[in-house]
Formats: C-alpha cells, sequence, structure tokens
C-alpha cells in the first residue's frame, strides 16, 4: 500500500500537491517501478532519473490538452504510471499488455508514438505549429536525452524550430550515458558547458532574475543576451546562436528547482531549451552504479539488485559470436575495423573496443553517418564492420544505396536483433531488412543458421572486396554449436546447402528458423517414412540458382520460411524466380503477415505468427497430402 500512489488515476490527482507530497510520490513511484521491473524487465534506468522530470511535468502543465512528446521512450514509466496506467504496468512489455514505449493507440496522453531515437523535436514542433494554426492555447514539450542530440534528425529539428518563433519548449534530460557512455561533439559541450566554473557560479544568480512583474519580459531578454556573453567560452551560446533561449542547467531530480523552471518557462513565447542534470538509475544503488548494465537490466532480486540471468546451457548469444569473432578477424587483418551507432556493448563490439581502441568507432546515434563513415573508411583502404540493429538501420537507407552500394564499396553491415525481438514491440522488430535491400543492386544478404554460420560469414564478407554484405542474426541465443574451435571457412555467396533429402516438397529458408523447418520434417519422417526436403538458401541474395532449378524440376510443392516480412522477403525471391522460370510449382509462405507485431516473447511472438516446429509441421503435413495421388 502506498500513501499516495495508489489514489493517483491520472495527472488531476497530483495538481493539490504540496512539494513535500510530490517528493514522497515521486520516492512511491520509483519504489513500485523497481518492483515490477524485477520481475517484468524494462528499461528501468532511464525511467528511476526522469521520474521528477514526468511528476514536475504533468504537475504543471496541463496534460493531456498539452503535448508532451518523448524521445526513445526509455525515460517514460513513470508517465505511464501516473497516466491512468498503473495497474497496466505489471504488464508493461507483456503479449497483450501495454507498450514499453509510448504508444498513441494506447492513451490519449501518448501524443506521439516513439520508440526510435531523435525524433521529439521535429514532432513536438510539428504539434506546436498545429495548435498555433488552430489558434489554440496548447502548450509543447521536447523532452530529448543528450544521448539523443547524437542523431541528425535532432539536430535537423533545432534547426528549423529555432527559426520558426514557435512556441516550444525543449527538455535536455542530460544524464551523460544513453545505454553506453554518450560521445562526441555535443556530449563534450554539454560537459563544458555543465562543469564551467564561471558558468556555474553566475547560474543561480542569472535564473533568480528571472521574476514575476511589469518588466519580466524585458528582464528575460536582457538576462539571455548577458548569459550568451557570459558563458560564450564555455560553449552556452550553442543553442542561443540556433534561435533557441537558453535556460539551465538545473539540478532535473530536484522536484522543486524542475517545478519552478517549468513554471517560468511555461508562458515564455517562442522556442526555448531547458538543460536538466539527472541521474541514470537515480535512488536505486545498483543502477546508479553500473549504468550500462541497468539501462535493462534483465530480471533481479529487489532487495539485493542480484540480477536473474537466462540462460540457454551451452549455447552463446549472436551478439558473443559476433564480438570475439571481429576482434579475432581484427587480429588477421589490419584493415578492418568496428563502427557502431551506439550500441558498443549491445552488439558485442566492446570485445573490440578493449582490446584494439584505435580500430573502434562509437559515432553515437547517428546511424546515416555511421554507414557513410564506413563508406569512407572502404574508400580509404579500411574493411569496416559496421553493426546497426536492423530495425535502425532503415534510418540509413539512402546512404545504404547512395554511399555504399553504388560505389560497391566492401562495407559489411551486421545487422543485430533481425526478426522478432520480442517485448520491445513493433517499433524495434527487425521484419523488413529483407525485402528492404533485397532490391538494392550489387548486394549480398545472408543469414546464418547458427554460430557456426555466422562465424563463416563474417569470415567470407572479410574477403570480399565489394558491397555492401549484410548479414542479419536474431536477438538472444544460438544453436548451441561449437563455434570457437570451428575452423574458419569460406562460405561463396550465391551457394546453400541441402540438410536432407526428401520428395514431393521442399522447404527453404534461411537464418535459425531452418533448423525448426528441419526438426519438423525430421518428426514427419519419423512418423510416416518419407518427408521433404529441407534446404538453407544461406543467401537470400543472390539466390542459389542450380538448387532452386533442381526444386521447380523436381518437386510439386516449395515451403518458404523466413524470420522477416512475407511481403517482399524470401517468398517473393521464390516465387519471383519460379515466375522467371515459367514454373507451375505451388509455394506456400511461413513468415510475419503484413501487419505490425505488438510486444510479447519471441516464443510468444514466433508462434503467433506461426513461425514454431508446430506449425511448421502442419503446413508439411498439409503439402505433403496435397502432393500425393488421390483414391
Amino acid at each position: 500500500m502506498y500513501r499516495f500512489l495508489d489514489k493517483i488515476d491520472s495527472p488531476a490527482d497530483i495538481k493539490n500537491f504540496s512539494t513535500e507530497d510530490l517528493r514522497v510520490l515521486c520516492a512511491e513511484i520509483r519504489d513500485y517501478m523497481i518492483d515490477c521491473c524485477a520481475t517484468n524487465p524494462g528499461h528501468l534506468g532511464s525511467s528511476l532519473g526522469a521520474v521528477e522530470l514526468m511528476v514536475a511535468l504533468h504537475y504543471v502543465y496541463d496534460t493531456p490538452y498539452d503535448n508532451i512528446v518523448f524521445d526513445v521512450g526509455h525515460q517514460a514509466y513513470a508517465h505511464k504510471i501516473i497516466t491512468g496506467r498503473r495497474e497496466l504496468f505489471k504488464k508493461n512489455r507483456k503479449k497483450d499488455g501495454i507498450s514499453g514505449f509510448p504508444k498513441r493507440s494506447e492513451s490519449i496522453y501518448d501524443i506521439f508514438g516513439t520508440g526510435h531515437s531523435s525524433t521529439s523535436i521535429s514532432a513536438a514542433l510539428g504539434l506546436a505549429k498545429a495548435a498555433e494554426m488552430e489558434g489554440n492555447r496548447k502548450k509543447t514539450v521536447a523532452l530529448i536525452g543528450d544521448g539523443a542530440l547524437s542523431g541528425g534528425l535532432a539536430f535537423e529539428g533545432l534547426n528549423n524550430a529555432g527559426i520558426s518563433k514557435t512556441d516550444i519548449l525543449v527538455i535536455i534530460n542530460d544524464n551523460n550515458i544513453s545505454i553506453d557512455k554518450n560521445i562526441g561533439g555535443i556530449h563534450e559541450h554539454l560537459l563544458k558547458l555543465t562543469t564551467h566554473p564561471g558558468y556555474n557560479r553566475l547560474k543561480k544568480s542569472v535564473w533568480d532574475m528571472i521574476g514575476e512583474g511589469k518588466f519580466r519580459e524585458l528582464i528575460q531578454n536582457f538576462v539571455v543576451t548577458t548569459k550568451s556573453h557570459l558563458v560564450h567560452n564555455s560553449g552556452g551560446a550553442l543553442f542561443e546562436a540556433l534561435g533557441f533561449r537558453y535556460f539551465g542547467p538545473i539540478d532535473g531530480n530536484d522536484i522543486e528547482q524542475t517545478i519552478d523552471a517549468l513554471r517560468r518557462l511555461k508562458d515564455m513565447p517562442g522556442p526555448r531549451i531547458l538543460h536538466t542534470i539527472t541521474t541514470k538509475g537515480k535512488g536505486y544503488p545498483p543502477a546508479e552504479e553500473d549504468q550500462t548494465i541497468w539501462h535493462a537490466p534483465g530480471m533481479f532480486d529487489p532487495v539485493t539488485g542480484k540480477r536473474i540471468m537466462p540462460s540457454k546451457p551451452g549455447a552463446s548469444r549472436y551478439q558473443d559470436v559476433f564480438g570475439e569473432v571481429l576482434l579475432e578477424l581484427a587480429r588477421k587483418d589490419r584493415r578492418i575495423t568496428g563502427v557502431t551507432p551506439a550500441m558498443a556493448s549491445g552488439c558485442g563490439m566492446n570485445i573490440l573496443a578493449k582490446e584494439m581502441p584505435e580500430r573502434f568507432f562509437d559515432v553515437g546515434i547517428a546511424e546515416e553517418h555511421a554507414v557513410t563513415f564506413s563508406a569512407g573508411l572502404a574508400a580509404g583502404g579500411m574493411k569496416p564492420f559496421c553493426n546497426i540493429y536492423s530495425s535502425f538501420s532503415q534510418r540509413a537507407y539512402d546512404q545504404i544505396i547512395h554511399d555504399v552500394a553504388l560505389q560497391k564499396l566492401g562495407v559489411v553491415l551486421c545487422f543485430d536483433r533481425s526478426g522478432l525481438v520480442g517485448e520491445d514491440g513493433a517499433t524495434h522488430h527487425g521484419n523488413f531488412d529483407i525485402a528492404a535491400y533485397r532490391c538494392i543492386p550489387d548486394t549480398i544478404i545472408a543469414a546464418p543458421k547458427d554460430e557456426i554460420e555466422l562465424k563463416n560469414l563474417m569470415y567470407t564478407a572479410s574477403l570480399t572486396d565489394e558491397g555492401p554484405f549484410i548479414i542479419r542474426y536474431p536477438r538472444g541465443y544460438g544453436e548451441g554449436k561449437d563455434w570457437r574451435n570451428a575452423e574458419f571457412s569460406i562460405l561463396a555467396p550465391g551457394q546453400g546447402e541441402m540438410i536432407s533429402d526428401g520428395e514431393k516438397v521442399a522447404v527453404i529458408g534461411a537464418g535459425p528458423v531452418i533448423n525448426r523447418a528441419a526438426e519438423a520434417a525430421a518428426a514427419y519422417r519419423e512418423k510416416f517414412g518419407t518427408g521433404p526436403a529441407i534446404y538453407n538458401i544461406r543467401y537470400i541474395k543472390p539466390l542459389d540458382r542450380a538448387m532452386m532449378d533442381r526444386i521447380l524440376s523436381e518437386f510439386s510443392s516449395l515451403i518458404t520460411i523466413e524470420d522477416g516480412c512475407l511481403a517482399g522477403g524470401v517468398f517473393g525471391a521464390a516465387s519471383e524466380y519460379a515466375a522467371e522460370k515459367k514454373s507451375s510449382i505451388r509455394i506456400t509462405g511461413l513468415g510475419i503477415p503484413d501487419r505490425f507485431i505488438s510486444q510479447g516473447s519471441q516464443k510468444e511472438l514466433r508462434d503467433e505468427c506461426g513461425l514454431n516446429q508446430e506449425n511448421i509441421y502442419r503446413t508439411i503435413a498439409a503439402e505433403m497430402e496435397a502432393c500425393s495421388p488421390k483414391g
């Protein structure tokens, strides 16, 4: 039982709280958040650090009439809890539960859906401009972490908003870290600004000059101009040069100071920025001490902070295979470099960073830059492995076409988290990469069926002079293969393998899902003494034409299976090839249907999409029956 939290069903319930009441409420929200996330994992650290910001925003602003736009949404848990979703939060990120990110269809308080980075300023500017054109008095706030400021879209939004004269407040939630430690010029600028001794001596007195009364706007203008000159050497004029009035930094974990700042800025006209300093993991010592791990810690004991690690005995995570193999290849080839857009630990590239920091490049949350930077490295004679989560690669689509493929530069693009990722939901599923990139000329797309094949595809890519060479693989554990002791082997592009021979029906696929097809076929063969042929095509582009020609000539039915969208994927590739050859073979596709898939465990979502052994077995059985002589 909580003194206040149990009675909070909407932001209206906190409007008459005293400052002390709000402090107690913030502590209760943190306790509730920790308790829920201990058994139902989520993005904990960011939300712990932003509790006071969330409470203060709903305390000062009239939500949902006023607009609060989040960036990514990692910090939005307190927002969800106090906007009528306290009980629903117990099923946060669960199948048929609420999303882990703001979602328009979920609540009127989620004015704009998020999940990817750096979108908040552009979206908020659009909302603010719409309010202006409608002639209403809605206020609009964009809340962006300083890590997200490294994304190009954030700068595009700042550049446009600063000259717009539109009523918009941008809050920079500066906690010195995104998932891994922040890097880059904007981070260094904020660090320099917040640690400059002259600025901090003047900050409080300058801020206090902004009061109420007849000459308030005149004083505000004087303060902004004076402050710009006073802190010019510390970099404080950067945002003002873009057309914003800049205020802060303030302690974003001090509820009284945060409310005071928001009240003072709420009715100030034009674009303005409030710079807040918060602590990621605030209020929970384990999360404060290891902020990278506790960004999304998984299950843990809320009392001791001991993490409960899931495991698959004898198996390695694909990200660990990637990280160790990349380092092994880099030891053999001085040209090999690693590039990641702020996902070093998530993709396993921190292994290379530790031993060879001079050949490791974390470019911040900037996928477009990561790809073109990699293209430049390749043009200069290096062999870059650029690792991007599949869904985030969408932001670099033009760069992959224009800067890599068109110039046939030898960039290896490793798409981690391809397919159904699980609890992060629709914004993070890597469903579209096959369909998106298969149409690009001179592009190789491969999907390993297990850890050894990932190792060998990376080795093959390292020896391939032209690109892009795309390797897609899923989140989570592999098949339990002894990949560390396996010798490197070249897997020639356009060559797959037959896993098992059969009759009447052929099954083709790429990635670990073909193992489930092989298991289903083995079960069918054990029961009936015959069964389908199973082919690991390995390369989605270029297709193994010899394999496809044999299938079209010897089998009556073809089943394609993929952990990606059916539209334009392996199913599309096989259907196009069959049409080209004027084949009458019947083709059935198993994959992700033509709709956005919500959150849930990977197993639950694969069951939903029919990508489990049971459904594959049923499909094989139906096709084998359809191909059998009648009567």
